[in-house]
């Protein structure tokens, strides 16, 4: 048997005829009791494992009334009267593309700002002028934005005035992407589940650790998950920062440091790889990097476990390699896939629609 069945047998043979099985079991459920209410969705330090287990529960609900043509059209009619703003002045392509389609699931309508040059911020309106008037039309404000705290700042904002509504960080600067970190603890937690899930595996997050918002707030969120080792690998001047470390420390998580993946990818239940993130160079510092160091391709993957997770947060550059697209190892596509699935469950959450969801299921 070729390893590449051996591993395909290894990861999806827990999972066949799941979504029939689920089919059924979806039709008796109803909400958590115990739960975790949502308004603004802003940071990671929101989330504790309940919350965790309970919105990897419902976007898997969700997929699976998406399987049949029945549940799409019932989803399509669950938050028809709701309309959401889309303000993205910083390039995307799948945080946008998963959010605007996670709401097009929904039946939510969209509106959308990709440049602020398009709007009256470029005849001196403020942003908090603007962010008010989007409140004015829309139920939500999906933000994606280079300013950090940009999110915060608006949703304590929305909370001083008589109509608040959801506020939703879609990235903010260098600091933090928590609906990121969401869909990337859905896809660990799928990926590793004929292994009992995140709970005791060592994971490796590789790359540009000092200005990947992505890693950041995943490495933020290890605190919910039993026994786990974290693995930093950068290159000198793009370490993980210091405050991420303190939170790991004063949660006493197991975390190293090392510049050398060969050292540590023969142990590695997961790794996350990010690319190096050379817009945001004040000089040229990120060119002197040797990028073979800190890339995934056929030459190194065999080293890694049968059974190993690789993700990536996308795009990506030459730190993976298009060659390894195949192994069954790598989920970066899915992953990307899971995130529409993950912002579609946030989205219920957020306007309280589970019960609606539960009873359509039935």
């Amino acid at each position: 048997m070729s390893l590449r069945k051996k591993i395909t047998d290894m990861t999806k043979a827990p999972l066949i005829d799941e979504w029939a099985q689920r089919r059924e079991e979806i039709r008796f459920k109803t909400p958590p009791q115990n739960h975790h209410r949502l308004f603004h969705l802003l940071h990671p330090k929101q989330f504790d494992r309940t919350f965790l287990d309970q919105i990897c529960e419902l976007t898997t609900d969700i997929r699976t009334l998406a399987k049949t043509a029945e549940g799409q059209s019932h989803l399509q009619k669950l938050l028809a009267h709701k309309r959401a703003m889309l303000y993205f002045t910083q390039p995307s392509t799948r945080t946008f593309l998963s959010f605007n389609n996670a709401c097009h699931i929904l039946g939510v309508k969209t509106n959308e700002i990709r440049d602020s040059s398009t709007s009256s911020e470029i005849k001196g309106e403020s942003l908090e002028d603007s962010i008010r008037t989007f409140s004015s039309y829309v139920d939500v404000i999906i933000m994606r934005t280079l300013v950090k705290g940009l999110a915060e700042n608006a949703a304590t904002l929305m909370d001083s005035i008589s109509r608040p509504i959801p506020i939703i960080n879609a990235g903010s600067g260098k600091d933090q992407h928590p609906t990121q970190a969401l869909l990337d603890i859905y896809t660990l937690e799928r990926s590793l589940t004929h292994r009992g899930g995140i709970d005791h595996k060592v994971i490796a997050m590789m790359g540009d650790l000092s200005r990947g918002r992505t890693a950041r707030s995943l490495a933020y969120l290890m605190k919910n998950y039993q026994d786990v080792e974290l693995i930093f690998i950068a290159p000198p001047g793009f370490t993980m920062g210091q405050d991420i470390l303190e939170h790991l420390d004063q949660h006493e998580i197991r975390h190293t440091q090392t510049t050398k993946l060969a050292h540590v990818i023969a142990d590695l239940d997961a790794i996350y790889v990010t690319r190096i993130q050379s817009e945001h160079d004040a000089t040229d510092g990120s060119r002197d990097i040797n990028l073979e160091d800190y890339t995934l391709s056929r030459s190194n993957i065999n080293l890694m476990k049968n059974d190993a997770v690789i993700m990536h947060p996308l795009p990506r550059g030459p730190e993976l390699s298009p060659d390894i697209d195949d192994d069954p190892r790598a989920k970066y596509w899915r992953q990307e896939r899971n995130g529409m699935w993950m912002r579609a469950a946030l989205l219920i959450r957020i306007f309280g629609a589970e019960n609606m969801l539960y009873e359509i299921a039935r």
